[in-house]
């Protein structure tokens, strides 16, 4: 029978340890390593088996996986926070913890987290770049607006100086990152139009070329998700709950993907805007629930229907909440860019 290792790597910045064990459980190596590619691939070449590893998911994973994957060793993600509840322990060390991974992964016990393939970390590490960059943008714009409450005024000449100088910063600030977005959607132009779930992805409200590829990345595979509860909580789209004592609470979640939730609050805005029928359930929604949370359910929507357009395989049927829209986009779109050069 062929024999298995299973190692634990606990990954910092600088260094890693790594913990490897038999099937037994019985620790065959114990290594510090400076994160060099190829002391990394030395400590798996060393040992002749079958080889599983585990690495938490954390920002660093990426070279780790190019490593291991051309040593023929199958790297798990861990996911971090489900891993916390799993391997609580008094004693908290960077051996304890790569032990621990290398033992949870002998019993196949670890929490994985999603692993996205090679091929797409790059168009996903682009679209999350833009996505922190507009949100940089709209913080320094809505300094911008404070400056001009804190003062109560309407132009900029009626500011302190030390306020203008403030204005100045916060609007240079704004304009670089308005450029550097720019240059970002610019090196988008052509990419992936072609692509099926992206024509889909385009016909839905609120959402175009930009967001639709933001929204493909993020998700990969849509059949990794079990069910749309599932999907709508990985979006953020459902609020936390506080129960005690018979009384209920909502709270917010950091749970899940931020940058889903930025692209579907963004489509939310946009539908609202420039669709009716949506605009007239928005409407609707004010009535009962402040403008976040009516805007949240309309993301919502919107998140649901994008789930049915990927995992049916289907063309969206511009219907919102059962009733048809009365503006659909043009016949000539989704528009094909152009593809860029090589």
């Amino acid at each position: 029978m062929e024999r298995k290792l299973y190692t634990g790597i606990d990954l910092h910045k600088l260094t890693s340890t790594l913990v490897t064990v038999d099937e037994a459980g019985t620790i065959v190596a114990h290594r510090k390593l400076k994160n060099e590619t190829k002391r990394l691939r030395k400590y798996f070449s060393e040992m002749s088996a079958r080889h599983l590893a585990v690495v938490e998911a954390t920002a660093g994973w990426y070279w780790v996986d190019d490593v291991l994957s051309e040593e023929g060793v199958d790297l798990k993600l861990a996911h971090a926070k489900q891993l916390k509840a799993i391997s609580y322990a008094k004693v908290k060390t960077d051996k304890v913890d790569a032990k621990t991974l290398a033992q949870l992964l002998r019993v196949d016990l670890i929490p994985e987290a999603h692993k996205i393939s090679r091929d797409r970390r790059g168009m996903r590490d682009i679209m999350r770049a833009r996505l922190r960059l507009v949100t940089r943008r709209t913080s320094c714009l809505n300094s911008i607006e404070r400056i001009f409450e804190k003062h109560k005024v309407k132009t900029e000449e009626e500011l302190p100086s030390s306020a203008r100088l403030q204005l100045d910063g916060h609007r240079s600030c704004a304009e670089a990152f308005a450029l550097e977005i720019k240059t970002l959607e610019q090196s988008l132009n052509g990419v992936a139009t072609s692509d099926a779930d992206v024509q889909r992805l385009l016909w839905i409200p609120g959402i175009g070329h930009i967001l639709s590829l933001t929204i493909l990345f993020e998700i990969d595979d849509i059949s990794r998700f079990e069910s749309e509860k599932r999907f709508y909580s990985y979006c953020r789209l459902v609020p936390g709950s506080n129960d005690s004592g018979g009384k209920h609470r909502h709270k917010r979640s950091k749970d899940g993907n931020r940058y889903l939730k930025l692209a579907f609050s963004t489509a939310a805005v946009q539908a609202i805007r420039h669709y009716p029928e949506i605009r007239a359930v928005y409407r609707r929604l004010l009535k009962k629930k402040c403008a976040p949370v009516a805007r949240a359910i309309i993301a919502k929507e919107l998140a649901h229907i994008v789930y049915e357009v990927l995992r049916r395989k289907e063309d969206y049927d511009h219907m919102f909440k059962g009733r048809a829209l009365s503006r659909t986009k043009s016949h000539t779109w989704p528009r094909l860019a152009p593809q860029r050069a090589c």
